[in-house]
């Protein structure tokens, strides 16, 4: 081992395949501080890598007793923007391979935006199937939020191809005749499915909200998502609300002036690459 270069060891331990055993053993006795580092710094790798398998494991506890009982086709379903005061709500359904390995899975709200963004792609890329339901604001506005989160659920659900036997949703109880559904509170910190359909929501939903921000620069969406943070309470005071702030939440309906705009809920596969803004 003392043959090779600081350099060539990186390059080994570095290799998609990994060390063997016993290059392991004999870079233990390589007496060069270089060499020890490299050592060091690739069990710490190797331990977070075991840490995160084992997180991910248990990530999939549900998956795997849904599988157990005979269900094949499992999909994770939750939505992003529930709370905000302007701007659509989005629903996403996922259906991932069995045990797909993506390190930081996760709630998306516990991870940054930098995160979602890259776990977004992995998931893309590792999917079997993903559903996106934009649900407008004049649909939030006419059922209600609940009721509209709901029927977003059951869009994406009956959209899914392939069509999956089971669905675990984020607390959203739903029937249909073929589909087993699994509601659990907090599901976006228990189900790796509904971990990966809530990101598919989020970084979606915040991509409108950029989108909103262009049209309507005024209110700071772009920061806020469209939640009533501070900046966003005073320029509704200071500039009253847009068409896209949802009429049937307070502080807006005391303040709304002028006629809706009307813009139908929006479906597409982001695997099909059909994406959508027109909402």
């Amino acid at each position: 081992m003392s043959s090779l270069t600081i350099g060539e060891i990186k390059k080994l331990l570095r290799s998609s395949a990994g060390p063997e055993p016993e290059v392991l053993a004999a870079l233990e006795q390589d007496p060069r501080q270089g060499a020890q580092a490299l050592l060091a710094s690739y069990r710490t790798k190797e331990l977070r890598l075991r840490e995160e398998r084992a997180r991910l494991h248990l990530l999939y506890n549900y998956e795997r007793q849904l599988a157990a009982n005979g269900y094949s086709s499992i999909c994770g379903v939750d939505e992003a923007g529930r709370g905000p005061l302007a701007g659509p709500m989005v629903v996403a359904g996922v259906i991932l391979p069995p045990e797909a390995f993506l390190p930081g899975l996760n709630d998306s709200k516990k991870l940054s935006s930098a995160a979602r963004e890259k776990l977004y792609e992995k998931i893309l890329r590792q999917a079997l199937a993903v559903q996106v339901a934009v649900v407008s604001v004049a649909t939030i506005d006419r059922l209600n939020i609940y009721q509209a989160a709901k029927q977003g659920f059951k869009q994406v659900i009956e959209r899914l191809d392939p069509r999956p036997a089971a669905a675990i949703t984020d607390a959203m109880p739903l029937d249909f005749a073929d589909i087993k559904v699994l509601s659990l509170i907090h599901g976006d910190a228990l189900s790796a499915s509904v971990a990966a359909a809530s990101i598919i929501a989020k970084v979606t939903r915040d991509r409108l909200m950029l989108d909103l921000d262009k049209l309507y620069p005024l209110y700071g969406f772009a920061k806020h998502k469209g939640y009533g943070s501070k900046e966003h309470m005073e320029a509704l005071a200071r500039f009253g609300p847009c068409p896209q702030h949802r009429r049937s939440f307070e502080p807006v309906r005391s303040m709304y002036v002028g006629p809706a705009e009307f813009k139908e809920d929006v479906l597409y596969s982001p695997l099909a690459g059909q994406y959508r803004t027109d909402f």
